[in-house]
């Protein structure tokens, strides 16, 4: 297993602080001409953002490895704590954020708290990680991706609780359809074409590890374009800013130490404890922006429902960095 660890790398820091900058510039460039990237604008970036989210869960599906999955299938318990803190710690935190603080977080801004809570685990930096800090690796790939699965159902799922009372109601059955049919088949596509073309896409990485972050950022442009063009800013001004990035850190913070306390109650082994504070803590902004874009396509509101993911996704690399090299220098017992 420990060949495994080492094996995994964790994302080049010049990456990250590339697409922070990319991701400021396209809402830079929303708040100052939201004309150019609005959903019908001179770009078309609504359509090109289509073509781009199923491109990316197409290169997910073709790059993951089936006997990588099969090598962390037996830690059930590993398993079950991680999908409970994805899918049902988060929605009950974010309860209690409501009840603490819905006088002080503007409406929109809360929902996307809420659609911060609901959405699966990161694949890609969970798993990096779990490799810098020696976990379980081959848990990690299994947890992470077993939770985007999950997520392509139970988001949707728990997103009609709340956003079907609103003033854009959700057809659940016609949502959950679309975003099998933007996610979910792409997925399985990617899979059943990974024999034959598998090799082929692990020489151009390189190039393909760059597709998911330009369609991000191509999808943040054209969500904060329609919410600035719907007056996001002149609503609620910098504030919401400054609100956003204190609400990430009271989701992130509390989840990473709970995590760790229920797995050192259950006695797990450090490599797995590590499994469950990376991928039970993490949020994927990879599958959370596409599919935000399916489910609030025609939400005014979309860029501040995707904010707190932003934040988050942020925020969660930089702590958990520092965090996986706190694990890393642990002494062999």
């Amino acid at each position: 297993m420990k060949s495994h660890a080492h094996a995994i790398k964790p994302p080049p820091r010049f990456t990250i602080d590339w697409f922070l900058i990319g991701m400021l510039a396209a809402v830079g460039i929303a708040s100052i001409a939201p004309q150019i990237g609005r959903t019908g604008g001179e770009l078309h970036l609504d359509q090109i953002g289509n073509v781009g989210i199923f491109a990316i869960f197409f290169l997910h599906g073709i790059a993951l490895s089936t006997e990588s999955l099969l090598h962390g299938a037996s830690r059930w318990r590993l398993h079950l704590l991680v999908q409970a803190c994805t899918f049902v710690m988060f929605p009950l935190w974010w309860l209690a954020f409501d009840a603490a603080f819905a006088h002080f977080v503007p409406h929109d801004l809360m929902l996307g708290f809420f659609y911060l809570a609901i959405l699966p685990s990161t694949v890609s930096s969970s798993v990096a990680m779990t490799g810098l800090a020696r976990g379980n690796v081959a848990a990690a790939i299994l947890n992470a991706t077993l939770s985007t699965l999950l997520g392509v159902f139970l988001t949707p799922l728990l997103a009609s609780l709340v956003f079907s009372h609103g003033t854009h109601p959700m057809d659940l059955g016609a949502t959950m359809l679309k975003i099998a049919q933007m996610l979910l088949l792409p997925f399985v596509l990617g899979q059943a074409l990974r024999p034959w073309l598998g090799a082929f896409f692990r020489k151009i990485k390189p190039v393909t590890s760059w597709v998911d972050r330009i369609v991000i950022l191509v999808l943040v442009w054209c969500s904060f374009s329609d919410s600035v063009a719907d007056g996001l800013w002149s609503k609620h001004g910098v504030e919401l800013i400054v609100i956003t990035l204190v609400g990430a850190a009271l989701f992130l913070f509390p989840m990473l130490m709970f995590t760790r306390l229920i797995a050192r109650l259950m006695k797990m082994p450090i490599e797995d404890e590590i499994v469950a504070v990376f991928c039970g803590s993490k949020k994927t902004l990879a599958s959370g922006v596409p599919m935000a874009r399916l489910l609030f396509g025609g939400n005014p509101a979309l860029g501040a429902l995707v904010l707190p993911i932003m934040f988050y996704h942020q925020l969660q690399l930089f702590v958990c960095s520092l965090l996986a090299r706190k694990y890393a220098s642990r002494d062999e017992v």
